[in-house]
């Protein structure tokens, strides 16, 4: 297992129990799939309690209570799909987020804003990053337009691509550098 996790490989396990299946994988998350009669056992019955109580309701939005802070707050949330622009513990702006592909995931994290590019091209992979705003090595919050054009059947190489251009826009007027970024899954 260990050399496994060395490689960066994902070990998936099944284990078929009537009409269930029970997949888990390095990481420690666990999930059940397609149970229709009897329930399985849960697996990640901790880790649901943990995210139960490091989330909270604001609105019809489940935050992480680090995004209910005084100030402005950029809240992504990967398992939703979506970020939310979070001033004072309330959201103002809502849109749809695309994340890094399992070879390049986006890290999850507190995180600050430290550099703004309004019309930034990325040096490693050639392409356009507008309204970039990064807050951790190179990844950036930025609008996508593959993500746009194709939707979720993309990924981009560890930055959080926006497919609505005008509100990332708008977002983008109103973050400064020092503001916080929450990544997280929940």
């Amino acid at each position: 297992m260990g050399i496994l996790r060395k490689l960066g490989a994902t070990l998936t396990a099944a284990a078929f129990v009537g009409v269930g299946a029970l997949s888990a994988t390095t990481s420690a998350e666990a999930a059940v799939v397609a149970p229709t009669a009897a329930p399985l056992v849960a697996v990640s019955a901790q880790k649901s309690a943990t995210v139960a109580k490091s989330t909270a309701v604001v609105g019809k939005y489940r935050l992480d209570k680090r995004c209910l802070t005084k100030g402005r707050v950029l809240c992504i949330n990967k398992k939703t799909r979506k970020l939310v622009y979070v001033v004072n513990g309330k959201p103002v702006q809502v849109m749809d987020a695309r994340f890094g592909a399992s070879r390049t995931p986006t890290r999850n994290g507190v995180f600050k804003v430290y550099r703004k590019s309004k019309n930034h091209v990325s040096s490693l992979y050639k392409s356009k990053m507008p309204y970039a705003m990064f807050f951790s090595g190179g990844e950036a919050v930025h609008y996508s337009s593959d993500f746009k054009a194709r939707g979720y059947n993309g990924a981009s190489h560890g930055c959080v691509n926006i497919r609505d251009k005008k509100k990332i826009a708008w977002v983008f007027a109103r973050v400064k550098v020092g503001d916080k970024v929450v990544v997280y899954s929940g």
